[in-house]
């Protein structure tokens, strides 16, 4: 990898930090100028402005977090199991996080509510991306037999995301890891009490 090359996914990864703690407005030039050690004049080498290093670094989180979904998801062969990893991926949150300051997704999605059009545009696409897989494992658990075959592929999706993104959420906020481990716990009971099919 060439020099600049380094530098640039450098300042990328220290900003995906930042922003994923202290938000996109929370957040100056000077703050990213301190943890990398560059000067602003070399910031702008790399970046046009600060919405290109914040585009850049969204991206960059939203790719650990969903290496690690991956790896946790590949690890299951059941579809029931699959949903559940997403949760348990974020059972530490409070201690360990996927990614330092929590679900890139979710702090992006609260902050550029009505702030920052760009940013939201980003999270409305991730939104979709992370929609499209959780359906796509559903649809594969209704064709494997594993859930019943009228089950509510779109219905289920949006639930398992909510009750993740909200005891994370919950989580942060409090500062204990109980709401997620409490959603984990009622999500496997809602599974297999509501979309299971019945064995014979």
């Amino acid at each position: 990898m060439e020099k600049g090359e380094k530098t640039r996914k450098d300042i990328i990864a220290k900003a995906a930090e930042l922003f994923n703690q202290k938000g996109y407005s929370g957040s100056s030039l000077s703050d990213i100028t301190e943890l990398t050690g560059i000067k602003k004049g070399g910031i702008y080498r790399h970046f046009s402005s600060k919405d290109e290093i914040a585009y850049e670094a969204f991206s960059y989180a939203g790719s650990i977090v969903g290496a690690k979904l991956a790896q946790a998801i590949g690890q299951q062969e059941t579809a029931s199991g699959k949903l559940l990893a997403y949760l348990h991926v974020y059972e530490n949150v409070v201690e360990a996080p996927p990614f330092t300051g929590g679900c890139p997704l979710l702090n992006t999605a609260v902050e550029s509510d009505d702030s920052h059009p760009g940013l939201r545009e980003k999270a409305q696409l991730a939104l979709k991306r992370t929609l499209e897989v959780k359906k796509k494992i559903i649809s594969e658990g209704v064709q494997s037999g594993e859930f019943k075959a009228d089950l509510d592929i779109d219905a289920l999706a949006t639930f398992s995301l909510s009750i993740m993104e909200g005891g994370i959420m919950m989580s942060k906020l409090e500062g204990s890891n109980r709401h997620i481990r409490m959603n984990i716990k009622s999500f496997a009971a809602y599974l297999k009490m509501e979309c299971l099919r019945e064995p014979g």
